[in-house]
């Protein structure tokens, strides 16, 4: 093969490869080509196309070209621009917050529960707020699961609870003390202008007020959660995307059955 990165041999790659100013890759190594759209309050004309190059040129593009744009409506217009990036990051002094548990499939999670907590796990999920999104609680809670990972409710050692969407906070706390729920699951879609953060924020005060957060496991996830994000937010782990029930379920009756322990050592 000829051109790019297959034209050179893999000992001379890893001898140019340079992880202290990491680039995006295209035609060529560290030619920082990258591709970005977006949308203007403008006409779609000329003049609207060098707003969005000198917007690329801002960004730190170099010779930005806009290889598409088309009018949304009479005063906005999306962009589609191409360039060459010079910034660059220090890949080996990047840390990233994960949460740090080894992955068990639902039949060592039953095991691990059987073996360790000695009775059945409690756990309830819900979008909450004005969230209608049910896709990613789904995926954790049914039966089914997602991409071959079974759901909470099939796990023989879980009561799963998925209260759907829309659920109010105080819904989903009363809930929460209704069934005793040992693990409270949190899903959130719509992030527009942070409204996850608001709610996600205010689950965690009404769950203080009652005096039960440290009485519970609090998970959250959706597109644009992290680890890092929910911890800075009060919850006990956050998981985004290409996470599943097993992700989810081995960390929980971990941190559980770390939380029992400590009770019963006190």
């Amino acid at each position: 093969m000829s051109g790019g990165l297959y034209s050179t041999d893999k000992k001379e790659f890893d001898k140019t490869l340079d992880l202290t100013r990491l680039m995006p890759y295209g035609d060529t190594m560290n030619d920082g080509k990258v591709q970005i759209s977006f949308t203007l309050p403008v006409k779609d004309d000329d003049r609207g196309i060098e707003a969005a190059k000198a917007l690329a040129k801002r960004m730190g593009l170099n010779e930005p070209g806009v290889a598409h744009h088309g009018a949304l409506d009479t005063d906005f217009t999306f962009y589609v621009v191409y360039g060459s990036l010079t910034h660059c990051v220090d890949y080996t002094q990047l840390h990233v917050e994960t949460v740090d548990t080894e992955i068990m499939d639902m039949w060592e999670t039953d095991t691990y529960i059987k073996e360790n907590i000695k009775r059945k796990v409690v756990v309830i999920g819900a979008s909450t707020g004005t969230d209608a999104h049910t896709v990613g609680i789904d995926a954790i809670m049914n039966m089914k699961g997602y991409a071959g990972h079974y759901g909470l409710e099939r796990y023989e050692m879980i009561e799963a609870y998925n209260l759907g969407s829309q659920v109010e906070n105080e819904d989903f706390v009363r809930r929460a003390i209704e069934l005793k729920a040992d693990i409270l699951l949190v899903s959130q879609t719509v992030t527009q202008k942070n409204i996850h953060i608001q709610n996600l924020t205010n689950l965690v005060e009404l769950l203080e007020a009652e005096g039960i957060r440290d009485k519970v496991i609090l998970i959250c996830g959706g597109p644009r959660i992290n680890h890092e994000l929910a911890k800075e937010l009060g919850y006990d782990a956050g998981f985004g995307p290409g996470k599943y029930a097993d992700d989810v379920a081995s960390f929980a009756v971990k941190e559980l059955y770390h939380r029992l322990g400590d009770k019963r050592t006190r």
